[in-house]
């Protein structure tokens, strides 16, 4: 099981967190950079991805990493605020 950590302070559009997102799990080049490809890539996976959340950030960022851990906890992932 992968465990990734975000720190939503640190990027200033959803668009530079999805990047993240994208990076940290290996997801593939036809990424959308949204929560429906963030969800569709997460569902092919054998194991659900853990997320460890150290700040929600602000304003639309916080919002977009408020949809992506519902989709990681809707994946079968564990969200925890550390």
């Amino acid at each position: 099981m992968q465990t990734i950590y975000l720190d939503g302070s640190l990027y200033h559009t959803p668009r530079e967190l999805h990047s993240a997102l994208k990076r940290m799990l290996s997801l593939p080049d036809y990424y959308g950079f949204n929560a429906d490809a963030l969800n569709d890539s997460l569902s092919e996976r054998r194991e659900p991805v853990n997320l460890w959340i150290a700040s929600r950030g602000e304003g639309d960022v916080a919002a977009a990493l408020s949809v992506i851990a519902e989709v990681i906890s809707d994946n079968g992932g564990e969200v925890k605020e550390i």
